[in-house]
């Protein structure tokens, strides 16, 4: 109790002093800051995980433990089958058995080459951009949230929210970047997701002059700025602000990326924030 109290206080107080008043240790203080930053850190990691299982399990239905497992591994998060057995069961998640079907006409797949090979550094804006999509459960709902990154300032250009993961999310995060910039030439990079190796993805980028690439096969680190930012996002923003509804989630959304893109400073931008960076380069 006299850890939290102080931890709650040393805003306003020297800690020091704080500590005297309560006769505890400087040494056993931060030892307890430590533990609890770690514990926090695990709590928001595992809940990330269960998020990915859960879009992972409406995405695919049919896949059981070991698919699911597979799925995580190559998506970037080292985890045996064991523990998400565990979480599976937690959740109340099973596979789903269903009769195969034939399908028909469904458009084929189009693989874009990886045009940044993993060079995230741009000379300009709109050069070089990345889009993906993470999972966002509110109660018992589950969001999807898309966003395009401008790697030359990290600025979030475009996002978009929906309760389906499909082909229009995508497109509509493609053409909200388009509505307010010259994308003529850009590359856009994501994974090999389904989405983005549709022909209509294909046919939307060449109809907007966008160069499309993909990340390889199970390469997660191909795209790992964006994949930075959701991590941002969630640890400063999401799992701290408890969303109990779609309209607390989207303004809590838009609350962040005006932060994020007006107000946070990074180191990689010379301690200015995405939107102040690109005006003091134009300047």
């Amino acid at each position: 109790m006299k850890y939290e109290l102080i931890d709650e206080l040393r805003g306003d107080y020297p800690v020091s002093w704080l500590l005297e008043i309560t006769y505890i240790k400087p040494a056993s203080y931060y030892k307890w800051r430590k533990t609890q930053s770690q514990r926090i850190e695990k709590t928001a990691k595992e809940q990330d995980i269960r998020e990915h299982i859960m879009g992972i399990h409406f995405m695919h239905p049919e896949f059981g433990r070991p698919r699911i497992t597979d799925e995580l591994n190559e998506n970037g998060y080292l985890i045996n089958h064991k523990k998400v057995y565990k979480l599976m069961t937690e959740m109340d998640i099973q596979s789903v058995i269903r009769k195969k079907r034939k399908r028909h006409g469904q458009s084929p797949s189009v693989i874009f080459p990886n045009r940044l090979k993993r060079n995230f550094k741009a000379a300009g804006p709109n050069q070089k951009m990345v889009t993906d999509i993470t999972y966002i459960s509110v109660g018992d709902e589950f969001y999807y949230l898309s966003v395009i990154q401008d790697l030359f300032n990290n600025e979030i250009v475009s996002w978009e929210l929906s309760k389906r993961n499909d082909l229009e999310l995508v497109l509509n995060t493609v053409d909200n970047w388009t509505k307010k910039k010259d994308v003529a030439g850009a590359v856009l990079h994501s994974d090999q997701g389904f989405q983005y190796t549709l022909k209509l993805y294909n046919n939307r980028l060449e109809a907007y002059g966008i160069r499309g690439s993909h990340s390889r096969k199970g390469n997660c680190l191909d795209n790992a700025c964006v994949e930075s930012f959701f991590s941002h996002l969630k640890t400063e923003k999401l799992y701290i602000d408890k969303c109990k509804s779609e309209e607390e989630l989207v303004q809590t959304l838009e609350d962040y990326f005006y932060h994020y893109n007006y107000k946070r400073k990074q180191k990689k931008l010379k301690k200015r924030a995405p939107i102040e960076y690109r005006h003091a380069l134009a300047a």
